[in-house]
């Protein structure tokens, strides 16, 4: 490990650092305005590979100099200062990740490939260093004969069970076989990555005119400016994304382009060539298997499980498995009441297949709701629901979001915005927020939310800067972006993140870290203000006549709200269950595709419907570890949600209750992860959550269940 160490920073020392490199100027400054903010219009993937590189050095010289203090180890010598260090390299850290997810081109491509391998190696120098360890373990024994105060104890505990969890406790030899584990899988992480972003690059179905059946103006002016950007002016491009791909599988009348384009997206790293993932994702289990297998565990779930709240791998199971039968027996009714559909409508014996579910599902949603999801479509404006975000944020957490002009602070794509967050009350400034929300070649599909700066007040309090990102297909100019209910609901969701980031009130950096089986459930939360009297009647407005949406067209939404349960909970259950599945099983001549064919047909996976993440594109779990065996979380989240949902409903302010408000605010949210989970909800609710809540918030039945969550 000395060795390694010593070529680590004889290759980081040849990088110098220089004021001519805007990267590396920290830019977490109190003393400018915003207390200073990333310097994206001034970003290049070279001048980033250069601060990195500086900034992974710098912190490396920060912890060498906490190991080797000589000092009796304090919290204060050695937690704290470990809590301070590596300051440029946070503060780089949002220019990569950007450049990894929002702007990613080949260029970066091949530095993120050389990147990899030395963030791993940079990792493991830390949480492998003995001497840094040895003084960590002993403030852990101290401080459990003489406790801590309540937040030092945590950052303590989880501390000490990172470095435990990550192999400081092993003997020579198996921590240079876990570091080689690290680095070995570093590098396929980013393959996996690359290779799923290049077939949702690659593969674009171009339509033409007389291809275009069902398919709403709007849906066709975006798909004719995405072609003509890629040089097709007579064409209409259907991008290899989520947003282009679900609006044409729900309204066009072409069955045949209805199943390319579903072939397409679900065959992302699964078409048997050089970008293929199977091979990958094979290595990634077998190498994960034997890492924790060092640590004594006996597969990896169970190590990963450990610190969530379902605490074991049994526990996340029992939960999927208690919802997974009612699920695809609504499928059953789904897909029966779709076929029924079929043989009336179609003129050529059509047997449902994946490729027209969501087709004939909108077809049965007019029939028994006579809702018409384009019609809802129309009062799905991203500005309004933008604006509806803003009241929500405002009613419950008491913030303002105020526009900033453009060029007011820099930013890394014209089509990001940004906006002042403050206190209503107070006029106090929390932080900024930015807004990326179409999609574009070298973004990663999806949404989600992240932060460039978290608040803590260990040196002083510090503002937050979060962003929220999306892959909404743009609109073709002077056309308002309309969003599909679903595609609100999620926009709803990332935003919940972005609140619980601006509402933190911890002390220390670590605490904003979060229990991954629990983070989601403050954001699924957030979710259920979308379909609220207040924000329906101020924020849904028809795009052209800006009349609010009718009180008969609401009654059906609500009417309708447990509509296609069995294909939403199915699809998601079947990803969850095939990652626990995969990292339960032995993965020594695992064939991957094979073993997902053969699992899903032991749960009597419907036919009709596909998981939501295929294995072969399944970037949550095999792009990184953030979601691995985790996916599950989801569903342990929603019973949280449904429970926490039922709350509100029961409180005589309704979801704008003042005092549920607050407890929210201050149990649910601002703790982040300075007080354990479970014991929050508790604080909230009173009592733990119930799955009963799950199942009735979802219309399934309430058979067999053990309430206790």
């Amino acid at each position: 490990m000395k060795n390694l160490f010593i070529i680590i920073l004889t290759s980081l020392f040849l990088v110098n650092c220089n004021n001519s490199n805007p990267m590396m100027n920290q830019w977490s400054d109190k003393s400018s305005e915003f207390e200073g903010v990333p310097a994206f219009d001034k970003m290049s993937p070279e001048l980033v590979k250069e601060a990195m590189l500086k900034g992974m050095e710098m912190s490396l010289e920060d912890i060498d100099k906490i190991a080797n203090n000589l000092d009796v180890p304090t919290f204060e010598n050695t937690i704290e200062e470990m809590e301070r260090s590596g300051k440029l390299l946070n503060d780089v850290y949002p220019y990569y990740g950007i450049l990894s997810s929002n702007m990613s081109s080949p260029e970066f491509r091949i530095i993120q490939r050389e990147l990899a391998p030395k963030l791993s190696e940079y990792s493991s120098l830390i949480s492998q260093n003995e001497k840094l360890f040895e003084r960590v373990s002993a403030i852990y024994k101290a401080s459990k004969i003489n406790p801590l105060e309540n937040d030092q104890q945590r950052v303590l505990d989880l501390t000490y069970k990172s470095f435990a969890m990550n192999g400081a406790a092993l003997d020579k030899d198996k921590k240079q076989r876990y570091a080689e584990i690290n680095l070995e899988l570093s590098k396929l992480y980013n393959d996996f990555s690359n290779n799923v972003l290049h077939d949702e690059e690659n593969y674009v179905t171009y339509l033409d005119e007389t291809q275009l059946g069902g398919l709403s103006d709007g849906f066709i002016k975006s798909a004719n400016n995405i072609a003509k950007d890629k040089g097709f002016k007579d064409k209409y491009a259907i991008t290899n994304t989520r947003s282009s791909i679900d609006p044409l599988l729900t309204y066009s009348t072409n069955r045949k382009i209805r199943e390319v384009v579903w072939t397409n997206y679900y065959s992302r790293g699964d078409n048997g060539d050089e970008f293929d993932n199977n091979e990958i994702i094979a290595k990634i289990l077998q190498l994960r298997k034997e890492r924790v297998g060092l640590l004594g565990h006996d597969n990896y779930a169970q190590w990963r499980l450990q610190d969530r709240m379902a605490k074991t791998p049994e526990n996340a199971m029992e939960l999927m498995e208690a919802v997974w039968p009612a699920a695809i027996a609504r499928v059953d009714e789904e897909v029966a009441d779709m076929q029924k559909v079929a043989d009336e409508t179609s003129s050529d014996k059509t047997t449902i297949e994946p490729w027209d579910y969501r087709f004939y599902s909108e077809k049965v949603r007019k029939i028994k709701y006579d809702l018409d999801s384009d019609e809802v479509k129309q009062y799905l404006q991203l500005n309004k629901l933008t604006e509806a975000m803003f009241y929500v944020a405002g009613e419950l957490f008491n913030f303002k979001f105020t526009a900033l002009e453009k060029g007011k602070v820099p930013v890394f794509h014209q089509d990001v915005n940004v906006w002042e967050v403050e206190d209503k009350t107070s006029g106090a400034h929390i932080g900024l927020w930015y807004l990326d929300p179409y999609a574009r070649q070298g973004k990663r599909s999806g949404a989600w939310a992240t932060t460039y700066r978290s608040h803590t007040t260990m040196d002083g309090k510090t503002n937050v800067l979060a962003s929220n990102n999306s892959n909404f297909v743009k609109p073709a100019p002077e056309e308002a972006l309309l969003v599909s209910w679903d595609d609100a609901t999620t926009f709803f969701h990332e935003f919940g993140h972005a609140l619980h980031f601006f509402s933190s009130n911890v002390k220390y950096p670590t605490l904003n870290g979060g229990v991954r089986d629990y983070t989601e459930f403050q954001s699924q939360l957030l979710e259920r203000w979308l379909s609220t009297d207040r924000v329906i009647n101020q924020f849904l407005v028809h795009n052209q006549t800006g009349e609010p949406m009718p009180k008969e067209l609401v009654a059906k939404i609500k009417k309708a709200s447990t509509f296609n349960q069995g294909f939403d909970t199915t699809e998601y259950l079947a990803s969850a269950i095939m990652d626990m599945k995969f990292h339960l099983a032995d993965p020594s001549n695992i064939d991957v595709d094979k073993f997902e064919r053969e699992t899903l047909a032991d749960l009597k996976m419907p036919s009709e419907l596909p998981m939501r993440h295929r294995t072969p594109h399944f970037g949550h779990v095999f792009s990184g570890e953030g979601y691995a065996t985790a996916y599950y979380g989801y569903m342990w989240a929603d019973v949280l949600t449904a429970d926490a949902s039922e709350a509100f409903a029961e409180a005589p302010g309704g979801f704008y209750d003042k005092d549920v408000a607050k407890k929210l605010v201050d149990y649910l949210f601002s703790p982040r992860n300075s007080i354990d989970p479970a014991e929050a909800y508790r604080l909230f609710r009173g009592r733990d959550a119930k799955i009963e809540a799950l199942m009735r918030d979802r219309g399934f039945p309430l058979q067999n269940l053990n309430s206790n969550f």
